[in-house]
């Protein structure tokens, strides 16, 4: 009997779960690795069972998407046709020699020759096990589908690293995942679709929000009114948030930013103001809102460091794509917030298009695109709007100007706004790797991922991605019993 090919897929998050059940059903056997205890990536992330939630559902809008997307993983699983590997941290992923796939493991089964028509031969997909990540785990398989997600932009300003100021999706997950709140006054500030979602379920939950503070204003949405239009159900999604932003007395600042948080062991209170129509603050709009946490975002990036490992383009920050889904290197597919910043149900219509012509590769066949046409149709137009949202929520413009020298910008190593702004203009820095050369920004645990759009904005350089051979640190252990790959 022939074994079924194998496709990897990391993440398992909504493009994710929809790639690896699209494949699963059309004959392939899919490992699928995550990092979290629990399918359904950030968007559905739930309380941990023990927290004993009685409506996890009132914590999310689209609860009867998820419920489809469990059950139909929960029938794969007891099928055998997919293999879910939670809490296994994916730290890289290479393409080698052998032609051998294995049962989920790291223990080959020797299957001869690669399979007619499997793109790339055999993968290589390196795991760290368990909270402690400190047991190395190897999966091989015929393809791999990146469904990595995405993490915040984190933009600095005075008094950002007090106690009490955590990131947008940090107090969305917080209440999601710990059924906890961040505080009991709340400011909700940046830019961007998620603080709505945020400041909604916050106050749901018992919190005061504050303010809503918003830097992008109502007069700049006639300029997207043709791609807003074309989604009405998510304006009427805004509009729900909205309204029920209303019910809890919170009105939102738009074209307002914050300036400062204020406080000594932690938050106090935060300053905002108003902003003129090129950035800059409108004298004498600045007011103190007092409050004991600060939720602030400023929009996601892709994550796509195992993409830049593989050697994968990017168009800008995106790993680049075809229709399909395809990445430019074989047998690799991408898919979700990796391909760009996009929500839920893009990153669904992704993996729902990705599965289908990697599993007709997988045997050998062509891929038929007749057979996703309703779901690449809203793709199109889903990828339109996310456009339309990236221009209008962009960060506001002299937002570097405002950060005082003594700011901290690299929280890892310490390194303020001053010391960037030194190596430029008296050291000559003219790139991000000369900066971090210069002033060890980047250098540490979280390897720039948080502070580079910071140190590209301060240095005035254009943020260029990093190629990591890794995607998170790795015990000197687990790679010295790496397996070694024998000859094809």
């Amino acid at each position: 009997m022939t074994e079924r090919p194998h496709l990897a897929v990391v993440g398992a998050g909504p493009a994710g779960l929809a790639a690896a059940l699209a494949a699963a059903a059309r004959g392939v056997r899919v490992t699928l690795l995550d990092a979290a205890e629990q399918a359904g990536g950030q968007f559905y992330r739930r309380p941990a069972a023990a927290l004993g939630a009685r409506r996890p559902q009132a914590l999310h809008h689209q609860w009867r998407v998820w419920e489809r997307l469990r059950d139909g993983l929960d029938r794969q699983l007891s099928t055998g046709h997919v293999r879910h590997l939670p809490d296994h941290h994916v730290w890289c992923v290479d393409r080698t020699d052998r032609r051998d796939r294995t049962d989920g493991t790291d223990h080959p089964v020797d299957t001869g020759v690669n399979r007619g028509g499997a793109p790339g031969g055999v993968f290589a997909v390196h795991a760290l096990r368990g909270p402690l990540q400190e047991e190395g785990v190897t999966v091989r398989a015929d393809a791999v589908l990146l469904a990595t997600g995405g993490y915040e932009r984190v933009l600095p300003f005075p008094g950002w690293t007090l106690p009490g100021v955590v990131t947008a999706g940090g107090a969305q997950a917080m209440l999601k995942g710990g059924l906890v709140l961040p505080g009991r006054t709340v400011v909700v500030a940046g830019t961007g679709p998620l603080l709505l979602p945020v400041a909604c379920g916050l106050a749901a939950a018992g919190a005061r929000v504050a303010a809503l503070v918003e830097s992008a204003g109502p007069k700049a949405l006639p300029r997207h009114a043709r791609a807003l239009a074309a989604q009405p159900g998510k304006l009427a999604e805004g509009a729900l948030y909205a309204g029920k932003l209303l019910r809890h007395g919170v009105r939102p600042l738009t074209r307002h930013t914050v300036v400062e948080a204020h406080g000594t062991d932690r938050l106090t209170a935060v300053t905002v103001a108003a902003l003129d129509r090129d950035g800059g603050l409108v004298p004498g709009s600045a007011r103190r809102i007092p409050c004991d946490a600060l939720a602030v975002g400023h929009g996601m990036l892709p994550h796509t460091d195992l993409a830049e490992t593989l050697g994968c383009a990017l168009s800008g920050t995106d790993v680049r794509v075809d229709d399909e889904q395809r990445t430019d290197v074989p047998g690799v597919w991408a898919a979700g917030e990796a391909t760009g910043i996009g929500g839920a149900a893009l990153a669904l219509a992704e993996g729902h298009i990705a599965g289908r012509p990697v599993a007709a590769r997988l045997h050998g066949t062509l891929p038929d695109p007749r057979r996703w046409a309703g779901a690449a149709r809203a793709r199109g137009r889903l990828r339109e709007f996310s456009a339309a949202l990236d221009a209008l929520y962009a960060p506001p413009a002299g937002w570097a100007d405002r950060i005082t020298d003594g700011t901290v910008v690299c929280r890892c190593e310490e390194v303020t706004a001053g010391q960037v702004r030194t190596s430029v203009d008296v050291l000559g820095a003219g790139d991000p790797r000369t900066v971090k050369l210069l002033t060890r920004a980047g250098m540490g645990w979280c390897q720039g991922r948080m502070c580079g759009p910071a140190v590209a904005g301060l240095s005035g350089c254009p943020a260029t991605p990093g190629r990591r051979p890794f995607a998170r640190p790795v015990p000197l252990g687990v790679l010295a019993r790496l397996p070694e790959d024998e000859p094809g």
